[in-house]
Formats: C-alpha cells, structure tokens, sequence
C-alpha cells in the first residue's frame, strides 16, 4: 500500500520526519510530495528541500519523495497512492485538515485521507516556529534533522540562501 505525504516541508521537522517513519511501518510505501507553490515565497528553494528529504530519510525503506504542483488528488493518482496522509499537532489542525480532506473527496471519491497524530514530544513543532527560532539565533538541532539545522544556520548567519549541495 503506498500513502502520499503532501506538504511544503519549508523545513522538513522532526514531526514531519516521525509521520513519515510511522507511515513507512504501517503501509509500507510513503510518497513525500513537495508542493511547489508558485504564490508563495518558500524560504528554500524546492531542490533543497527535496535534498533535505532525501538525505533525512536516506535510512528508511519504501521513501520517494517527489514535488509536484497543482491538486493532492491528481499528484495521488498519478503517483498511484491509496491514501493520503495528513498530520495532526493540535485540535486547531483537525478543522483545517477535515475541511482539506472533505475538498479532496469531493474532488476524487477514490481517496481517503488518513490522519496521523503527532508524537506528543513533537506537538509543539511547526516549520514557521522553526524558522523564527532559527532567525533569532536559537538552536533548532532538537527540532529538525541535521542537514536542515544546517542550513537554516547557513542561511540564517549569512542571509544567503542554499542551493541543493548546501553552498551559497
């Protein structure tokens, strides 16, 4: 069974990185789709984070990580998912995911939305309070996997952004 992971990832979390672990053991094959937003500004670009992804999960069996534009379910149906996969922090996340996952059936009836809550050590964890403990200077080492505190730290210290190899 194959579950696809939507999401920006603008970091990658360890939030992010435990849902995709969970899903590898209970369905096997996990597609981490990269959303590439062309309304939003991300604060990396969309080959970093995808390398980001890749080298965090490098460990895992059953990982592609792809990007893609556009509608969730079309990305699932051409990336012949079963599910797709969301996480939950908090109760303010389950409105927004319910409302997320009632778009998405209507919009493709062959997809269920399968919601996974996050460990409670990670529940606090978000990609925007990442970026804001990193662009103030504080360690983000407990939050993301290596190669992102890294550059966050590059990009941070230097106010240059990264490319895919990590070089400014």
């Amino acid at each position: 069974m194959r579950v696809l992971y939507p999401g920006s990832f603008d970091p990658l979390t360890f939030g992010h990185l435990d849902l995709i672990q969970r899903a590898c053991e209970l369905f096997g094959g996990v597609v981490v789709a990269v959303l590439k937003n062309p309304a939003k500004k991300p604060t990396f670009d969309l080959e970093r984070r995808l390398h980001q992804i890749k080298m965090a999960t490098g460990h895992l069996n059953g990982v592609e990580t792809i990007s893609f534009e556009g509608l969730t379910v079309s990305c699932a149906r051409a990336n012949k998912a079963d599910l797709i996969l969301r996480g939950l922090r908090a109760m303010s996340d389950f409105e927004y995911e319910l409302q997320i996952a009632h778009t998405n059936r209507s919009l493709d009836a062959d997809f269920e939305t399968i919601f996974l809550a996050s460990e409670a050590h990670h529940s606090f964890l978000s990609s925007s309070v990442v970026k804001e403990v990193a662009r103030f200077g504080g360690t983000v080492a407990h939050m993301v996997p290596e190669i992102v505190a890294r550059d966050l730290e590059r990009l941070f210290n230097s106010g240059e952004s990264t490319n895919q190899n990590g070089e400014h």
